[in-house]
């Protein structure tokens, strides 16, 4: 298996995740009112924990390792707080975010889990936040690709096509893009070869350089995770290429289940 956690977590329903979660807000609560509001995240993390398992909570984990690997590719995510098998995403933040959400579902995908709740002890009074997935690991591997507008420019493309292609068979789509990104960065050579500093110049006027990663001579690759206004993104990857001395862009592009491989050329 590409994933690998070293304790069993159940998938459990949104029922049977509440009727835990009620439990533990009431310390997550009573953890703040103790503590304060400006501890760091890793301080209520043990409070917590040490709270729920005084509360006979059997299974009560943090920082519990799970290992995504591919190939000799591997990545290491910890999961701030597991509970009798649910999942807490622990936050001090004036605000949950978009990227917050993001995270915990990252996790809970690589799980196969349909819960999980975000805790933010940032606040005046605890935020929690409760994400609920229908996604399966199955339904995550029926990854459509659309390569229409591809173009090999080199055997390099041929081999970052297949490198993505065989990542999300192995992991399926939804995952965080950056997972993606460091993996294929690791097949195409590794960073030192693949990242460089590109220069850009409008016209003959030097704008400095940019990190970009590029997989041939002449020819980068971008990873995004756009389900919306791809014209306007397509445009904008233009405007960013004609800057640069690159013959080309190889875009791909994760459409929830579709992945898109795009050739922008000069």
């Amino acid at each position: 298996m590409p994933i690998h956690c070293r304790i069993t977590i159940p998938a459990l329903t949104t029922d049977e995740f509440k009727i835990r979660d009620y439990r533990i807000m009431g310390h997550a609560f009573a953890c703040q009112n103790e503590l304060g509001r400006f501890c760091d995240e890793g301080v209520y993390e043990t409070d917590l924990a040490a709270r729920l398992v005084a509360d006979d909570f059997r299974g009560v984990h943090t920082q519990e390792p799970v290992v995504v690997t591919h190939g000799d590719f591997s990545k290491t995510y910890f999961l701030d707080l597991l509970a009798d098998g649910a999942l807490y995403e622990l936050k001090t933040v004036s605000a949950l975010t978009g990227e917050h959400q993001a995270q915990l579902l990252n996790y809970m995908l690589l799980l196969g889990l349909r819960c999980g709740k975000l805790l933010n002890f940032g606040p005046d009074r605890v935020e929690g936040q409760l994400i609920v997935t229908s996604l399966t690991p199955e339904l995550r591997r029926r990854v459509m690709v659309d390569a229409s507008r591809w173009q090999e420019i080199s055997p390099a493309c041929r081999r970052l096509r297949s490198v993505m292609e065989a990542l999300l068979a192995d992991w399926g789509a939804f995952l965080e893009v950056p997972l993606y990104q460091e993996a294929l960065t690791h097949f195409l050579g590794g960073a030192s070869q693949v990242i460089q500093r590109v220069p850009l110049a409008r016209g003959s006027l030097a704008l400095g350089t940019q990190r970009m990663h590029l997989h041939a001579h002449g020819v980068g690759f971008v990873l995004t995770a756009y389900t919306a206004e791809l014209p306007a993104h397509e445009s904008n990857l233009r405007k960013l290429l004609a800057l640069t001395p690159l013959t080309a862009l190889q875009w791909l592009n994760l459409d929830h289940a579709t992945i898109r491989f795009t050739t922008l050329r000069e």
